[in-house]
């Protein structure tokens, strides 16, 4: 059985008796009271146990077995369905995907984890040490979770923080090794899944922190405008280092192209004090008979002489104007 933990509450305090996901309906928990049930990765046969134990909405039952669905809210009656996705780095720079759903009704509230490598275990601890917010109901409890999810982001965007911003130091002072190169793109595809995969979050939180919903009481709206504010403070943060990375590629770019230039007009400075002598040259290598210069005493000396006044006032132009 995949039940990680499931407790009754009253008064904010975990009820004595443990209970049970036997699939019979029990009767609704009396005023102050409300049931958690948390189960991970279930199958099919434990799903139907909890829907006919509470009541849940078939529809609502299968989108929860169905690993890749996207962040939504619905509502089925009286009942509430929340799905979120989680993130977390897996070896290297890699990012796991998982998820959350939550069935939230008046006086229960039970969470399904698929492929989600963050248990729940510790936010109930801390959740149950804190009686009067667990008091509230079940839709503080959803909010905690949703909190939790978000806050679980974090530490994926601190490490690919810290691995953009030393290439981006890198990049200043060197064109990037191919292997960068190809890092950047990875990590660019990285974070274009995450926005894809995460950014649907920001409309669900809105939805729960701004519209009447049947089991959300209207003073817990701003437990979820809290959530809302997390989830935005996230997306800002990943879009600001995919921008990052974009600037990368365009600075080396620019930085190559300026190194290509200089090279480029070295070259091109090269050439022209090297075609002065090439171009005497040609000139008396032409096969005329006649050529006064050829038989005047100081002839080759002042041919020297023009190549080299000519070729040393190219020299000294190109090193002005910074091209040597």
């Amino acid at each position: 059985m995949t039940v990680i933990a499931a407790r009754r509450y009253a008064g904010g305090k975990p009820h004595d008796e443990p209970l049970l996901l036997n699939g019979q309906e029990h009767p609704l928990p009396p005023a102050g009271s409300f049931d958690w049930v948390g189960l991970a990765d279930p199958s099919p046969e434990e799903m139907e146990l909890a829907r006919t134990q509470f009541a849940l909405h078939p529809l609502a039952v299968e989108d929860a077995l169905n690993p890749n669905q996207m962040p939504k809210v619905e509502v089925y009656g009286q009942q509430m369905f929340i799905v979120a996705r989680t993130a977390a780095i897996e070896e290297g720079e890699n990012i796991a995907y998982g998820q959350t759903a939550i069935f939230l009704g008046s006086k229960f509230i039970v969470t399904v984890r698929i492929g989600s490598m963050r248990a729940h275990s510790q936010l109930r601890e801390r959740l149950e040490l804190d009686a009067d917010r667990l008091v509230e109901g079940p839709d503080y409890v959803a909010h905690a979770i949703l909190d939790f999810i978000v806050d679980g982001f974090q530490p994926i965007l601190e490490k690919y923080e810290e691995s953009v911003l030393a290439m981006e130091e890198r990049a200043i002072d060197q064109f990037p090794e191919p292997s960068t190169i190809r890092r950047i793109f990875r990590l660019r595809r990285q974070f274009r899944r995450f926005h894809r995969i995460i950014g649907p979050m920001e409309e669900v939180c809105e939805r729960l922190a701004a519209t009447e919903l049947p089991v959300i009481d209207a003073g817990a709206r701003i437990w979820f405008r809290d959530v809302l504010d997390h989830v935005r403070r996230s997306l800002a943060r990943m879009n600001g280092l995919r921008d990052t990375l974009a600037s990368i590629v365009e600075t080396a770019a620019l930085l190559e192209q300026h190194r290509q230039g200089d090279m480029t007009r070295q070259l091109a400075a090269w050439a022209a004090i090297l075609a002065v002598p090439t171009a005497i040259a040609g000139i008396y290598g032409m096969n005329f008979d006649y050529m006064p210069e050829l038989h005047h005493k100081w002839g080759y000396p002042a041919v020297w002489g023009v190549i080299a006044l000519i070729c040393g006032g190219l020299w000294i132009r190109f090193r002005r104007i910074g091209w040597l």
